[in-house]
């Protein structure tokens, strides 16, 4: 268990916003890679981050779409990359590292939610493959760059989903389990968590410190696999189907969403702790029972090494070592 997984009780509340939380941060002369910048949460993120002077890369499928949605945002470029593919991966990674660029900050956004299943070229199952093994590949490959920065940060975006019942280390692709929309979902987010208390372990030596963040629930590009009826079940939208925004009960719109990704990245009081859980721009206390906070078997560093060394296994790559 992670003993720096207590709350520092911030100013801040789940009503708090990317720009107040950042308020008097300086990236001046910073690089950030986001990915799934283009939309939502991530580009709540991306002109926050931008507003505070880094310069900011997005990977994107689609660089003509995240063209458009970023334009007039300074510094920001875009490069081609898909999550879910190795090779692309690996090529994106490769041109960065070419350009020598120290990398500050690397915030692993973008992800999907609840489609009918699917499985990348090896047979992963599509949420854990694109959610986490896209991002573990990522982390491993740039990670040159994280090591130059000197101090750098990650943020991995998991979510309360993580309570929900699904994660099976021994059946990650749902070979022998029926499979479930839902649950393959929360089991990528339970890992994203693991993920980033692991690759907390192995950087802070370093100066790579990593969080995993809960941003809220918020209705998005990311919801777009659940149908109305569907949101409305879970209380997500009004009757006439714009977003329910209700902080108090963690619905937000994308400023709160990103307000936790933001204060990971900037807040000072970070600077000496990672590998904890954080929500409501603070980090979350343990909770075993209730709907909020984190459970314990995902700050469990035993599940964490158990579940890089299976990433590690399935996707060829470790820290260090390329493909």
């Amino acid at each position: 268990m992670n003993s720096m997984q207590r709350p520092l009780k911030t100013a801040f509340s789940p009503f708090s916003t990317a720009e107040e939380v950042s308020r008097g941060a300086d990236l001046a002369g910073r690089m950030a890679i986001v990915t799934g910048g283009a939309s939502g949460l991530g580009l709540e993120t991306v002109r926050v981050l931008s507003a505070l002077g880094a310069r900011v890369v997005v990977p994107a499928r689609n660089v003509a779409s995240a063209r458009k949605a970023l334009a007039g945002l300074r510094q920001v470029e875009v490069a081609e990359m898909d999550l879910i593919d190795p090779t692309s991966i690996h090529g994106f990674a490769a041109d960065f590292l070419a350009s020598g660029t120290p990398l500050d900050l690397l915030i692993l956004n973008a992800g999907i939610m609840t489609p009918p299943l699917f499985r990348d070229k090896d047979g992963r199952e599509g949420q854990f493959a694109t959610n986490h093994l896209g991002h573990f590949r990522l982390t491993a490959a740039l990670w040159p760059a994280l090591k130059s920065a000197g101090r750098a940060r990650v943020i991995v975006l998991s979510s309360r989903a993580h309570m929900m019942p699904g994660y099976e280390l021994d059946d990650l692709d749902f070979i022998r389990r029926p499979y479930d929309k839902v649950a393959a979902y929360a089991q990528s987010k339970a890992a994203n968590a693991l993920f980033s208390l692991g690759l907390d372990q192995r950087g802070q030596n370093h100066g790579i410190r990593s969080y995993a963040v809960h941003p809220g629930t918020v209705v998005g590009n990311l919801t777009k696999n659940a149908s109305p009826e569907e949101l409305m079940t879970y209380g997500l939208i009004n009757q006439d189907g714009t977003p329910l925004i209700d902080p108090i009960h963690d619905k937000k719109n994308f400023a709160q969403g990103a307000a936790t990704t933001v204060w990971c990245a900037t807040a000072p009081e970070l600077t000496d702790i990672g590998g904890v859980y954080c929500e409501n721009s603070d980090i979350a206390q343990i909770e075993e029972q209730e709907f909020f906070g984190v459970r314990p078997y995902v700050i469990d560093r035993d599940q964490a090494d158990a579940l890089w060394a299976r990433s590690v296994r399935l996707a060829r790559i470790d820290l260090n070592n390329g493909q």
